[in-house]
């Protein structure tokens, strides 16, 4: 695990970052077939959090649904996803097949204003 903040996040954006790791730690033990996981958390630049998540399982995730509904995820990833859109955060799945998997969220440090 790495952890990197200098600045403060708000508590909504705290509470989503939080969730979004637990989350993604109980899928990657429940599906992945992962042997390691790796978390980072770290600002970028001043005004955001990168929140990261990457295991070395089998891979294949599906993309949660970004902006316009595209591929909805069942179950909750797709639920925080829509939580951090409602932020202006961005989330990305990167899991091609056969692995590995990385999720990333980049949340505004400031949160709903």
């Amino acid at each position: 695990m790495e952890l990197r903040v200098l600045l403060r996040p708000s508590p909504a954006i705290k509470a989503i970052a939080y969730f979004w790791v637990a989350e993604l730690l109980t899928n990657v033990v429940k599906h992945a077939g992962a042997k390691r996981i790796w978390v980072a958390v770290r600002p970028t630049g001043t005004d955001a959090l990168m929140v990261s998540v990457r295991d070395n399982g089998q891979g294949g995730a599906l993309q949660p649904a970004i902006g316009d509904g595209e591929t909805a995820v069942a179950g909750g990833l797709s639920g925080l996803a829509a939580r951090a859109r409602s932020v202006d955060g961005t989330p990305t799945v990167d899991s091609p097949s056969g692995g590995p998997t990385v999720v990333t969220l980049v949340l505004p440090l400031a949160g709903p204003q």
